[in-house]
């Protein structure tokens, strides 16, 4: 029996739909996807360095 995650599952439907419908991916995927693949990490690490550059963006230029 083969046990697959949700996130595994989700993204093997994913495939599936992009190989029967190959120009609805012509706009890219969006944020959603690009969040998706960094991950939890990865995702906070952006957020944080977007943090920090709104911070250093408002103590320079205000």
């Amino acid at each position: 029996m083969n046990k697959e995650t949700p996130g595994e599952r989700r993204e093997r439907l994913r495939q599936e739909e992009l190989k029967r419908n190959p120009s609805g991916s012509i706009h890219g995927g969006g944020l959603q996807d690009f969040i998706g693949n960094l991950g939890w990490k990865g995702a906070g690490i952006l957020i944080l360095i977007i943090i920090v550059c709104i911070i250093i963006y408002l103590a320079f230029f205000n």
